[in-house]
């Protein structure tokens, strides 16, 4: 459950109602999904937010495709089931297949244990692996 009302399309500011409409054109959907509803009580905040995602999910050297399979990587370790999920749907709207997204969980699962290994052994980073 929200700790904030997910706000209406009625209920919002202009600086928010203009970033809705910035999502809906990007998205070429009308859908606005409730983390923005959320966000939209700091109209400002949610405009920098937004600003930042575009920037660093739009295009770069990384595939979209990619960029999203770290995201879901990242909210797993983090625990963000919100995120696991719009995550994984827009993972799939790019193109990630069945076997891909088996694979991805394999991946993490592995780092999951490995990261929780080397911590609970206090393995120190070997040398040649230093930047």
């Amino acid at each position: 459950m929200a700790t904030v009302p997910l706000l209406r399309d009625d209920q919002l500011s202009p600086e928010a109602a203009e970033v809705f409409a910035e999502i809906r054109a990007l998205r070429g959907s009308d859908y606005v999904n409730d983390f923005w509803r959320a966000m939209a009580h700091d109209p400002a905040g949610m405009r920098a937010l937004w600003d930042r995602l575009r920037v660093v999910m739009g295009p770069g050297t990384l595939d979209p495709l990619v960029k999203e399979m770290i995201y879901v990587a990242v909210s797993t370790a983090n625990g963000c089931g919100y995120c696991i999920h719009s995550h994984t749907a827009a993972a799939k709207a790019k193109g990630m297949t069945a076997e891909q997204h088996a694979e991805l969980l394999a991946v993490i699962g592995m780092a999951m244990q490995t990261n929780g290994l080397v911590q609970g052994l206090g393995v120190e980073v070997d040398e040649l692996f230093k930047a």
